[in-house]
């Protein structure tokens, strides 16, 4: 099931989108689609609804060095255990939203994730089985990262943490089997970043269950699993999309800083 957040002629709410192609619809969910889904029995052809982010989480907790052969093209070390970080809730944008480039940065660059959507009731101090269990579905993220911040502040927050730098997206796919999912970044077109989510180091539910330990993870929660190689700068102007097998694509535009 894809569940999407979407403006409509009448205000904002969460969605199921149903078919494909120009007979595409979005039929509205009441209130949050985490619990037992009840229909408002409202409608509107896909085309006629714009995509939101399909969540706006608390807190986006992300992983990195999950792909051996980007943490060797930063030239790091695969850790022993996740090495977690957050991203502000102010970072996430959604499908077709601007990624604005910070004036303090020479070097911005995509980072295409496979993106966790914790569901009800939540996951605090769970094992591996509970914590998969948690798991509402997924959904694109790009994990956008001033590289030069990054390497300067030697902590993540800055480099990670801009308005703009988390574009998740473009629906939450409850069904998806993420086991060995193709991971695409593509910048202009060029394929920039292929890999799959069967070389992570650590699989989504150990993920979840070592963040459970150290903070609740509260429903809507994001967990970005981490990117593989061939990550590189994004310039003003610059169209780049990141796609999951099985979910599908998230396209933002490049701005240059005002």
């Amino acid at each position: 099931m894809r569940i999407a957040r979407i403006a409509h002629p009448t205000g904002m709410s969460f969605a199921v989108l149903e078919g494909e192609g120009p007979g595409a619809t979005a039929a509205e969910i009441e209130g949050h689609p985490f619990a037992q889904l009840k229909m408002t029995g409202q409608r509107w052809a896909l085309e006629d609804v714009r995509l939101l982010a399909p969540i706006l989480p608390s807190k986006v907790v992300c992983v990195g060095r999950n792909f051996a052969d980007h943490a060797a093209e930063l030239g790091n070390e695969v850790p022993a255990e996740p090495l977690i970080f957050i991203k502000p809730s102010t970072s996430v944008i959604g499908p077709g939203e601007a990624i604005r480039l910070p004036a303090v940065s020479d070097q911005v660059e995509h980072e295409a994730e496979l993106a966790v959507v914790i569901g009800l009731p939540g996951a605090r101090g769970v094992d591996r089985e509970t914590a998969a269990a948690s798991i509402f579905g997924y959904t694109c993220a790009n994990d956008v990262t001033a590289r030069d911040l990054q390497r300067r502040d030697v902590q993540f927050t800055r480099a990670k943490g801009f308005d703009s730098f988390c574009p998740i997206g473009p629906w939450i796919e409850t069904d998806a089997d993420v086991s060995g999912a193709e991971v695409r970044c593509e910048v202009n077109g060029e394929v920039r970043q292929l890999g799959s989510t069967k070389d992570m180091v650590f699989d989504p539910a150990t993920l979840v269950s070592y963040i459970s330990q150290i903070m609740t993870l509260l429903p809507g929660d994001v967990v970005l699993t981490g990117t593989p190689a061939g990550v590189g700068p994004l310039e003003g102007g610059d169209a780049v999309a990141v796609s999951v097998a099985g979910i599908g694509t998230l396209t933002n535009q490049v701005v240059p800083s005002e």
